[in-house]
């Protein structure tokens, strides 16, 4: 997305995208200022049986904003990111980190995978990645 493109989500689709119903009602109803935090987004697509993908695609061509990312990583006002690198971490948790990078770079949902594996918040591993400079990408809501 472009500088100017910055706020016209929807852009970042094709203008024929279809969208379910029941999913496009329910994230107009669950948003609060044209907002939506991606853990409510997570609850509403596990509510409805939608993938994170799905519910992510839907919020866009409502353009909606997403905020508060469970990974600390944007949406938290002016700062955007509120994630800070770890100051410790085990060496299981590296070890999981950086053998689940795919191009160099660990994905939304892989994060938060090796979070429930070691039973730590999803922010934890995010401040993992940060002291060993790792990006994560892509967002399974597809915010980046």
């Amino acid at each position: 997305m472009t500088h100017e493109d910055k706020g016209k989500f929807f852009a970042k689709h094709p203008k024929d995208t279809k969208v379910d119903d029941d999913l496009k009602q329910e994230i107009i109803e669950q948003a609060k200022n044209n907002n939506i935090t991606c853990k409510k987004a997570e609850e509403i697509a596990v509510e409805l049986g939608a993938t994170l993908e799905e519910t992510g695609r839907t919020i866009d061509i409502l353009n909606i904003k997403i905020t508060k990312c469970q990974l600390g990583l944007f949406g938290y006002g002016e700062s955007q990111k509120i994630v800070q690198p770890a100051k410790e971490m085990p060496p299981d948790l590296k070890k999981s980190i950086t053998s689940s990078l795919e191009n160099g770079m660990l994905s939304c949902a892989a994060a938060w995978e090796i979070a429930g594996k070691f039973n730590i918040s999803r922010m934890k591993v995010a401040a993992a990645c940060e002291a060993l400079q790792i990006k994560i990408k892509p967002c399974q809501l597809g915010a980046f």
